[in-house]
């Protein structure tokens, strides 16, 4: 087992094939499908992929919101000062916007629509938003936010793997890049 950085609960294994050989007769669609195969899998796997994103996010904004209006600094909690309020709201906006991008592609999967451009979008953009709640939190935390005793600790170190797995957060850049062209060439008649 590997000793992750967070998500520690995954049980990550590598695995290594060293001089496979696949009778023909057990080759499932055709020689040298499976990489297109495996990358089809890609648009039903990123939409959970970005809920999962967006709900360690919305767990940071949730927790960095309830000790923003216990902590005190000047004599009122720090919810009231517009710096650390604004952080709470940038949070909410990126939440609420990741939320509609992964419902709006799990829709299209579920209604047999080519999902690539917003499986992508919402997969890149979840990522994104849970390691900026992550830090965000711990940054309104303060130094607390820096201690195992307190929970957007772990938040932070649980966010970065969304920016990593099922496709980088680079490679989804390029997969938009490239359906966004496609749509734009049909759209804007280029």
């Amino acid at each position: 087992k590997e000793k992750n950085m967070g998500q520690r609960c995954s049980d990550t294994r590598g695995i290594t094939f060293e001089d496979v050989v696949v009778k023909k007769e057990n080759v499932l669609i055709g020689e040298g499908a499976g990489f297109k195969v495996a990358m089809g899998a890609f648009d039903k796997t990123r939409p959970p992929v970005a809920a999962g994103a967006c709900g360690l996010a919305q767990r940071a904004l949730d927790e960095a919101t309830k000790y923003a209006t216990e902590r005190k600094a000047f004599g009122v909690p720090i919810i009231n000062h517009q710096a650390v309020s604004f952080m709470l709201a940038d949070m909410a906006i990126g939440i609420e916007a990741t939320r509609l991008a992964y419902i709006q592609s799990a829709w299209q999967s579920d209604n047999k629509i080519r999902n690539t451009y917003m499986a992508s979008v919402a997969k890149c953009l979840g990522g994104d938003v849970a390691n900026k709640c992550a830090t965000d939190a711990v940054q309104i935390f303060g130094g607390n936010g820096f201690n195992t005793e307190y929970p957007v600790e772990k938040l932070m170190r649980d966010a970065k793997i969304y920016q990593i797995y099922e496709g980088t957060a680079q490679i989804q850049r390029i997969i938009i890049a490239r359906e966004w062209l496609g749509i734009a060439k049909q759209k804007l008649g280029l």
